[in-house]
């Protein structure tokens, strides 16, 4: 720990703005580890439990998915199966803005993220040119200068290569970061495609259809006794 801070200070003033993107960066990418793995550990079997319930009772496949409100698939589900003999289209367009409001969550912090990729290198360059700067406030060409200007101007090389590299190690940290979060979000937007269809299937099947095909028998024995 005493070496980081050493190799902080020696990195001149920016490394202030560096260590605190840097602290944002990592904060940002455990919060964002623990939301998709309590999501993606628990989701399998939350859509499996309420489908399988979904063939046979609404009410019971309505009361697994308001168990798990707390996560985003819970309340993706959910969103549909609390409405009362919804047609298809209305169905259908409650699973669409469920899902909306859910991409939106899940978008949580890319924003950040792309903010200190983008930051954090021109923090790195700009302590690359105060280094330089300092470099060459202590050089004295052609004057013979001390060994002590020789060291004030290798520390300011120093500070310009620490600056540089950390703005770039910073970057790259973040960057990895939101590429993975954004593949995770492609792939939760694949499978709630395909569970929202599987469970809307399911409902035209089982529960829309029988009921309008015996309506619709109903008033044809009425009309035509």
């Amino acid at each position: 720990m005493s070496n980081l801070l050493d190799l902080a200070r020696e990195g001149g003033p920016v490394m202030a703005p560096m260590l605190g993107l840097s602290v944002v960066t990592i904060s940002c990418g455990l919060e964002r580890a623990w939301f998709w793995y309590q999501l993606l550990s628990q989701e399998d079997k939350i859509v499996h439990d309420v489908l399988d319930a979904a063939q046979y009772s609404l009410e019971e496949a309505r009361s697994i998915a308001a168990q798990a409100q707390d996560l985003a698939i819970g309340r993706f589900l959910l969103a549909p199966l609390k409405l009362r003999r919804p047609t298809p289209e209305t169905f259908n367009l409650a699973l669409e803005s469920a899902a909306d409001k859910e991409f939106i969550k899940m978008r949580k912090g890319d924003k950040l993220l792309e903010t200190v990729v983008a930051i954090a290198p021109l923090l790195g360059l700009l302590g690359t040119v105060t280094g330089l700067i300092t470099t060459f406030g202590n050089l004295n060409v052609g004057g013979g200068g001390s060994g002590e200007q020789a060291s004030a101007a290798a520390g300011g090389i120093g500070e310009a290569l620490i600056a540089t590299a950390s703005g770039m190690i910073v970057a790259i940290i973040a960057l990895i970061i939101f590429r993975i979060l954004v593949t995770f979000q492609s792939q939760q937007m694949d499978y709630f495609s395909e569970k929202g269809s599987e469970l809307e299937l399911i409902y035209r099947q089982n529960w829309y259809e029988p009921q309008h095909f015996e309506a619709v028998e109903q008033r044809s024995v009425l009309t035509n006794p």
